[in-house]
């Protein structure tokens, strides 16, 4: 399957205006400050003076993108339905609690067991400072807190080792021997044809630095490795962790591939999460919309287009329905859009049908105590394994508090396949058993219940995100059908993210707009 990086190199290099406004900016020919681009909603006051009037819509999804849609419609007094299949607003914004119940398709119910004050992001968890969904959390009157990304306590752990190592541990020996190598390179004159005798000194100091080699050039460890004992008062200087492993062991352990999640753009610190759990922002966006207009439990059957409107069948409590409006946003996932019957024609259902849902699985886990805190000093941040896990997050909220609730695996692809073909109780079973390796046994015997999710075995979203695969289908979705138009992140250049779908929604929004205005 293509990943999102070459797919956005392809239609980089088909065109496109985000490709063409990234290569202007490279060229110092268009503005690279930070910030989301300019967006300016639709006002009442749009309508006076052309004498028209804010028309009907409806909205296919109740998602991130499909809210936002009728969010920001709503602003200009556009007339929208949000039509959403499940029984919870969001689509993949989905927070668990207690007492929340989720079927998935293979008919396996679970119930949310959780305690007061305790909950899972089954879905998106983390937001970058520079996303456009914190201008809507702001303006929504959602209230933020730090999401700790990166944290040196937390551990790799992966296949064969005696233990797992502490991210600050691995950490420094990689970039100290990674130093040392290069430093020996220079020292030995290898760089000679690539850098002047300048050049080389001040190399040279960057990596005595960086790695924490000295002027010996020789990594022999290093205080950022971490102590067994930590500093203290009077005499008790502390007792440095031992000698490092060897090159050859460092290399072989695989650590040094997790090092580059902290320089992903989208993945640097510090990161954000709303107070209370991820899903405040669908739940604030209904509550803008008005409840009213956001019905749920209605599973689309039908889209026609029409020369003057467009018509939506739809179910409700097992009741035939149908919905006229004047234009129609489809913001459900293209894959599930592509199995409900439409007129839109055959390059349409191509298009839709060139997106599939991506395997991805979480699991929370609520324990009793906090003994990741208490036993093993972690707070927040993310440990990485090479284990059917692929991810262990602790909270980043409730420091302190008497429980807390871990993600025991965040996983993809196979592994995510895996655990989405057995129970609930098996995939707990399984994930506890992996996560005593790296814990001990408080990660069993201090369990109090979990609930897991597999977003590809999940009605009506059935993927955790879907990745385009070719350059004219993206682009053709990104036009309008007829009056229907369609909106969400798998539209955009920042496709797994909120923000994708917050700017999808504007996109979408901005065109409708204008295009009523000059009917």
């Amino acid at each position: 399957m293509i990943s999102r990086r070459d797919f956005l190199a392809a239609v980089g290099a088909a065109g496109g205006a985000g490709a063409m406004f990234a290569t202007m900016g490279a060229l110092g020919l268009a503005p690279t400050a930070m910030g989301t681009p300019d967006y300016q909603p639709p006002r009442p006051s749009d309508f006076t003076l052309g004498g028209r009037a804010a028309a009907k819509v409806i909205v296919l999804g109740g998602g991130i993108a499909g809210l936002a849609s009728a969010y920001e419609l709503g602003k200009a007094g556009y007339d929208c339905t949000v039509l959403e299949a499940r029984d919870v607003a969001g689509g993949r914004n989905f927070t668990v609690r207690g007492g929340t119940r989720q079927t998935d398709l293979d008919g396996r119910t679970q119930v949310g067991r959780f305690s007061d004050g305790e909950y899972m992001n089954a879905g998106p968890a983390r937001l970058a400072q520079w996303m456009v969904t914190l201008d809507y959390c702001r303006e929504l009157g959602i209230p933020l807190e730090v999401f700790t990304n990166v944290n040196a306590s937390a551990l790799i752990y992966h296949e064969g080792m005696t233990a797992p190592v502490r991210y600050r541990t691995a950490k420094a020996d990689v970039y100290g021997y990674v130093s040392e190598l290069l430093a020996k390179a220079t020292d030995q004159g290898a760089l000679d044809s690539a850098l002047t005798s300048d050049d080389k000194q001040r190399l040279l100091a960057f990596l005595e630095d960086w790695g924490d080699i000295g002027t010996q050039h020789k990594y022999t460890g290093s205080l950022r490795r971490g102590f067994s004992v930590d500093p203290g008062a009077a005499e008790q200087r502390g007792t440095v962790l031992g000698p490092p492993p060897s090159l050859s062991d460092v290399l072989a352990s695989g650590v040094g591939r997790h090092f580059s999640f902290e320089l992903e753009y989208e993945q640097a610190m510090l990161m954000f999460q709303p107070v209370g759990g991820m899903d405040r922002i669908p739940a604030a966006l209904v509550r803008a919309i008005g409840p009213a207009r956001v019905r749920t439990g209605c599973a689309v059957t039908g889209i026609t287009n029409g020369d003057n409107g467009v018509s939506v069948t739809y179910t409700r409590n097992g009741q035939p329905q149908r919905i006229d409006a004047d234009y129609c946003i489809a913001a459900m996932p293209p894959h599930v859009t592509a199995k409900i019957p439409h007129n839109l024609g055959a390059g349409v259902q191509a298009a839709l049908s060139t997106y599939h849902g991506d395997p991805v699985g979480k699991m929370g886990l609520e324990y009793r105590s906090r003994w990741w805190e208490t036993d093993h000093r972690i707070y927040g941040g993310i440990t990485e394994t090479d284990l059917d896990l692929d991810h262990v997050w602790y909270p980043s909220h409730g420091y302190h508090g008497r429980r807390g609730t871990l993600i025991g695996y965040y996983n993809t692809g196979d592994h995510a396949v895996a655990y989405g073909q057995l129970t609930p109780a098996q995939r707990e079973a399984r994930a506890v058993a992996q996560g005593v390796r790296i814990h001990g046994d408080k990660y069993r015997t201090e369990l109090a219940s979990s609930f897991s999710v597999a977003w590809h075995r999940t009605p009506y979203i059935e993927g955790g995100w879907a990745i385009p695969t070719d350059a004219p289908s993206y682009r053709l979705l990104n036009e309008p059908q007829g009056r229907v138009y369609f909106a969400g992140d798998w539209l955009t250049f920042l496709v797994t993210w909120q923000a994708g779908a917050f700017a999808s929604a504007r996109r979408v929004v901005t065109e409708l707009h204008e295009r009523v205005l000059k009917s």
